[in-house]
């Protein structure tokens, strides 16, 4: 089933989500859910606070990133259940993104290479893996929503308040996207 993805103003975004146990209700459901609505958006990444759960859950599949232009890159496609960043290194390097939660608007995000993280898989089991480039960069992006962090929230203070008039039409209901939206104000 697709699910509304949570437009830019609505609160669930800004709160920091909390950690789930395997019982949560319809979890099974709500991943495949998560996915279908990640795929039906031509997004690489999905949280669930943007589906308006505040829960530590995300999906990310990157395997269909880059391939055009770098036919040795290794994506991956994985759950993340109550992740917990361990370690972030080397020289930030910056690169354009994007969110499902604010559409059509993009911008320059300085984020370290290497990400080391624990998280857990759909059937709870402890991972600790480390991730680089953009792998990373997808990941440190979806973790920021289950942290409350937006990506406008990285910008620099120019490009913020460039588009603050195009933020505030996001939170009025007023803009175009492809896939179904839920807004704070219509």
């Amino acid at each position: 089933m697709l699910l509304p993805i949570y437009a830019y103003g609505h609160p669930v975004l800004k709160k920091v989500a909390d950690d789930i146990t395997p019982e949560h209700p319809n979890l099974t459901e709500l991943i495949k859910n998560m996915w279908d609505t990640m795929y039906d958006a031509s997004g690489v990444g999905l949280a669930a606070p943007q589906i308006g759960q505040s829960i530590r859950l995300f999906v990310i599949d990157t395997e269909q990133l880059e391939k055009d232009e770098k036919p040795d890159f290794k994506g991956f496609k994985k759950i993340f259940i109550n992740a917990q960043k361990i370690e972030e290194t080397g020289e930030k390097w910056s690169y354009e993104e994007g969110c499902l939660s604010i559409p059509n608007i993009r911008g320059e995000v300085l984020r370290k290479p290497l990400l080391k993280i624990r998280y857990l898989d759909e059937n709870f089991v402890e991972h600790i893996d480390t991730f680089d480039g953009i792998n990373a960069r997808v990941i440190q992006h979806e973790y920021d929503h289950i942290d409350g962090i937006l990506f406008t929230d990285l910008l620099s203070p120019v490009k913020r308040t460039l588009i603050r008039n195009k933020l505030e039409n996001i939170r009025r209901g007023k803009t175009n996207a492809e896939y179904k939206m839920k807004f704070v104000v219509k």
